[in-house]
């Protein structure tokens, strides 16, 4: 028997001028199916962050952190890369369902393709990046959306006593033990966690937050 589908409720937190945000709390697959029939999609590293600026370092969306759209294609014996559409968000039901089996989520060859042509290299090690780098380290000018809003962006965190950003990745030799590259979300921790870029966290059934956006122009 299918199991009947839990009422969620979708807060919108954020009106700024530009960026319209919202927050569910659910798996992975039942918040997108949600987000995209009220037209949002998921947000992305650069407008959370510019958000987080904007709301100010006491406000829900820097206290708490939340998924991106973004993912992190892991490749045996090949250096990770940075993807900014994650082939989760076309494959949602079949990645959560391989988190719930314990298994990793393989994207088929043609997934893999269209992610890596806006992409980049990703530390094969847990590393930190000061954040008076930010406009000039490629990682972070490509995850906050230019030189400028890196730099934004890191000042924002310096202003907010946090001086270098946590970037934590799968064990190489667990991604090396695989026979596929597989994908994992990203996730945006909070400030309390310094704004950690963690992109090991197989837990797309948890009830955690997916946030979602509008963009005006």
């Amino acid at each position: 028997m299918m199991k009947p589908k839990t009422k969620l409720e979708i807060l919108v937190d954020v009106r700024p001028t530009r960026i319209e945000s919202v927050r569910i709390h659910a798996f992975f697959d039942e918040a997108l199916e949600i987000l995209t029939e009220k037209g949002y999609g998921v947000i992305s590293l650069a407008e959370n962050a510019q958000l987080r600026i904007q709301q100010e370092k006491d406000s829900y969306i820097s206290r708490n952190g939340n998924w991106t759209r973004e993912g992190i294609l892991y490749i045996p014996n090949e250096n990770p890369r940075l993807v900014r559409d994650s082939p989760i968000l076309f494959s949602e039901v079949e990645a959560v369902l391989a988190h719930k089996n314990g298994n990793e989520f393989y994207p088929t060859k043609n997934q893999i393709e269209k992610s890596l042509a806006d992409s980049i290299d990703f530390p094969a090690e847990s590393i930190e990046i000061p954040t008076d780098r930010f406009d000039s380290d490629a990682l972070t000018v490509f995850a906050f959306g230019g030189e400028q809003q890196a730099r934004d962006y890191g000042e924002f965190l310096r202003n907010a006593g946090i001086n270098k950003m946590p970037v934590s990745v799968v064990c190489r030799n667990r991604v090396n033990k695989q026979s596929q590259p597989f994908v994992m979300q990203m996730w945006f921790r909070n400030l309390n966690n310094i704004s950690e870029l963690d992109c090991s966290y197989r837990d797309l059934r948890g009830a955690h937050r997916l946030r979602g956006a509008k963009v005006s122009f």
